[in-house]
């Protein structure tokens, strides 16, 4: 049982089990490809591009294009959550507690999956056919990292916005695709204080950090909290520009919820939930970082 629940005891100080701030489920899972597999790994094949050759005479032999094959590889973790309510903890309470430990319980997965889906942005990929081959990020995508002389030197801006633009174009990045970016408040901060915005973009950053828009240059926007900071420069938040099939999320278990009594627990009620879920980079050219200064 929680230690902490007597602090909402009704004779302390209110009827009311209020949430505390945090981020109420997944932010990420709604832009990426989900997929569900059944296994501790999956494996999802892709096809490489080809280049068509030039018929040199009539009745010539049929040519043989060999179309390159590769997969990437997703190993799934379990992710659990569970607490107990004691019945005499409800009889001390005005309102049943449960339905706000259901809330805090799904907010927590929805947390954990973010985490996930950041980790394959910029982590390493599994590919081969049994998967054993590991596969980072390259440098060519990451433009303002350590591993590129530390050009990350103030925050978000326009120039590194269109900056992973060019990056996904030249990679002939289908612009049919959806592209999304993920970044923390400051980033949009950032844009906003940059003088070099001109008033137009200025008043469409306005326009997003006040939530009345979320695209910019193409690419929708997502501000999240989890975004993690450079191992090498401390102070540079990782942003991610990326498009929706640059991910894939692979669902072993969705989210699972039980609400029931646990006899060998004095009949106490008990919130649980699990999942059972992985993801990976599909390809590296659909994915840029972009290190911002904090």
């Amino acid at each position: 049982m929680s230690n902490q629940i007597t602090t909402a005891f009704v004779q302390q100080y209110s009827s009311n089990v209020q949430m505390l701030s945090q981020q109420m489920g997944s932010l990420l899972r709604g832009v990426v490809d989900v997929e569900s597999v059944v296994g501790k790994n999956a494996f999802f094949d892709q096809v490489g591009k080809t280049t068509a050759v030039v018929r040199t005479s009539r009745h010539a032999d049929t040519p043989q294009i060999d179309t390159p094959h590769s997969r990437r590889r997703v190993s799934l973790a379990d992710y659990e959550w569970a607490d107990l309510i004691d019945n005499a903890d409800k009889v001390r309470l005005l309102i049943d507690p449960t339905s706000s430990y259901a809330k805090a319980a799904a907010a927590a997965m929805g947390r954990a999956m973010d985490d996930v889906i950041i980790a394959a942005l910029g982590g390493t990929a599994y590919t081969g056919e049994t998967g054993s081959t590991s596969v980072a990020l390259p440098s060519a995508q990451k433009p303002y990292t350590a591993s590129q002389g530390d050009t990350a030197a103030g925050g978000l801006s326009v120039d590194k916005l269109l900056e992973a633009k060019k990056i996904l174009d030249l990679a002939d990045v289908d612009p049919s695709l959806p592209r999304f970016f993920v970044c923390g408040p400051r980033q949009i901060s950032n844009l906003l204080n940059e003088t070099e915005v001109t008033s137009s973009d200025f008043n469409t950053v306005k326009a997003l950090a006040q939530g009345q828009l979320d695209s910019f240059l193409g690419f929708k926007f997502i501000v999240s909290n989890r975004l993690k900071f450079d191992a090498t420069n401390t102070d540079d938040r990782l942003c991610y520009a990326f498009t929706s099939d640059a991910i894939k999320l692979a669902v072993g278990q969705d989210v699972l919820a039980r609400i029931d009594e646990r006899a060998d627990k004095s009949y106490s009620t008990q919130v649980y939930y699990a999942m059972s879920i992985g993801a990976t980079r599909m390809e590296e050219e659909k994915v840029v970082e972009i290190a911002c200064d904090e």
